[in-house]
């Protein structure tokens, strides 16, 4: 008999990374809308009162890259500067290019076009350039297909959004992250070894009452009760204080959170 465990995490849309995912997101779906050929390669940078996009975009199409960059940060919750981070006063840098003329020879027309292999074709005439990455599979320990452990730290994540957006718990700010680990014996999963809930508050309320609302209103409705037991552990903003969050805490990269 074989015991491991596996932890995954996941974070809320008011992770200072996840910010800097959720703008370049925003930028690309904005000029694949209006140009279906744009190419764009938009980097983001968040921190303290200051939001960076820099990279290689080449299309036909306009798109008000600040507007963007303020509509997401405002989407997200940040709105008021006591949060740390506020849409409408944050700065807005831009410093974009073209995308490299040697980069785009390999994208402009696939390999077999260039070789005569292949008729002309839109799509199969497209290149594409060398970047990957790639983690992960499917598992039948869950419904969706994928391990237990990212499959629980996403719904804890899910659930922390939707307690604040709906005002389940009122105190709560943008910033969270979860983490779940997974204890497997044979490659099974058998139980739940430890659950972590950090998530931005406001700083006048206590640990205790925390610890009890998330535990009540983000983890129970979301943890299968049968894979917890008396040795299952919970770390609710185990540090004891999550008041200072988003860009303000850290640093935001896209990328960081795939």
């Amino acid at each position: 008999m074989t015991k491991t465990l596996f932890t995954s995490e996941s974070v809320t849309e008011g992770h200072p990374d996840k910010i800097a995912d959720q703008i370049s997101d925003t930028i690309l779906d904005a000029i694949l809308a209006q140009d279906p050929y744009g190419r764009v390669a938009a980097e983001t940078l968040v921190t303290t009162g200051l939001v960076m996009v820099s990279g290689e975009i080449t299309t036909d199409c306009y798109v008000d890259i600040p507007k963007l960059v303020r509509q997401t940060v405002r989407g997200i919750g940040y709105t008021r500067a006591k949060f740390g981070f506020d849409s409408e006063t944050c700065a807005v840098i831009t410093s974009l290019d073209e995308q490299s003329g040697d980069i785009a020879l390999g994208v402009d027309r696939s390999w077999e076009a260039k070789a005569g292999d292949i008729k002309d074709n839109d799509q199969e005439n497209l290149g594409a350039g060398d970047q990957g990455m790639m983690f992960g599979y499917a598992s039948n320990e869950t419904e969706e297909l994928m391990p237990m452990p990212i499959s629980l730290a996403h719904k804890l994540a899910q659930r922390l959004s939707l307690v604040r957006n709906q005002q389940i718990i009122k105190y709560l700010r943008p910033d969270g992250k979860t983490q779940v680990t997974v204890e497997y014996v044979d490659n099974q999963p058998v139980r739940i070894d430890t659950v972590v809930v950090s998530c931005q508050h406001h700083p006048e309320v206590d640990h205790a009452t925390i610890e009890k609302d998330v535990l009540e209103h983000v983890i129970k409705p979301v943890v299968p009760s049968a894979m917890l037991d008396e040795n299952t552990r919970y770390y609710i903003n185990p540090t004891g204080r999550f008041v200072i969050g988003g860009p303000q805490g850290d640093c935001g990269l896209t990328g960081r959170k795939i």
